[in-house]
């Protein structure tokens, strides 16, 4: 594998919720409501294990570490009733609109790869298409192609493919340690930018950068440019 100092990065590829949309926090008071419902608790350790997870499996994680007394499909539905209100008017991350728009300028193309349904990615961009709309491609976690969700590699992939990237040649931005995995599985750069709360459980995880913030993204690290000649198809 190529070192940081060496590898060429044409294509980009940025997780949403939590990383580009604040997001993550909706999130959590939800799962706070809905375990304290059962007499259960939400910790920062259940929390970073969901992070970044297809919502099936964040689902299943939650019930089974509360024991929970209802199935999958229940605590989600009881989700979905009020989530969508609440990401109607998330906002977006520091640095995330300057990054994109300056990668936009490069003639760097840019994915997002996301665990959350086209249903609620349109609903969570749906006032920030000034920026999301310089996205060449869009990957969500219920895409027809995706066979297994962070952290396993395949949406990555997908991302890169829909890119006409090659993996290695890719850098990909997330605040959640199954994406940090699933991007590391598929054989591209990771930046890390974790939530300021859960700093100390993920000190652990091995990144090749980590970032407090978006603004923080240093320009020299990677030898970034454009590969005119790989377009998506």
């Amino acid at each position: 594998m190529q070192s940081t100092q060496t590898r060429r990065i044409t294509h980009c590829i940025f997780d949403m919720d939590g990383l580009l949309l604040d997001t993550e926090k909706v999130y959590t008071e939800l799962a706070q409501s809905m375990m304290r419902r059962y007499g259960s608790e939400f910790t920062p350790e259940l929390k970073v294990r969901i992070m970044g997870r297809p919502a099936k499996e964040a689902a299943r994680i939650l019930i089974e570490a509360g024991k929970l007394p209802i199935t999958v499909e229940e605590l989600l539905g009881q989700r979905d009733i009020i989530i969508a209100d609440y990401m109607r008017n998330c906002t977006a991350m520091p640095g995330a609109e300057a990054l994109i728009s300056r990668l936009q300028d490069m003639g760097i193309q840019k994915a997002i790869a996301t665990s959350s349904f086209r249903n609620l990615f349109e609903v969570k961009t749906s006032t920030h298409q000034s920026w999301i709309s310089k996205f060449q491609a869009v990957i969500t976690g219920d895409h027809p192609e995706l066979k297994h969700g962070k952290p396993a590699p395949d949406i990555f992939l997908l991302a890169a493919k829909a890119l006409g990237a090659q993996p290695e040649n890719c850098l990909v931005f997330e605040d959640a340690p199954a994406g940090i995995q699933a991007a590391q599985a598929a054989g591209m750069a990771t930046v890390f930018v974790p939530d300021p709360l859960l700093r100390h459980l993920v000190a652990d995880q091995t990144v090749d950068l980590r970032l407090d913030s978006l603004l923080d993204f240093p320009w020299d690290h990677w030898h970034i440019a454009p590969r005119t000649s790989c377009r998506p198809g």
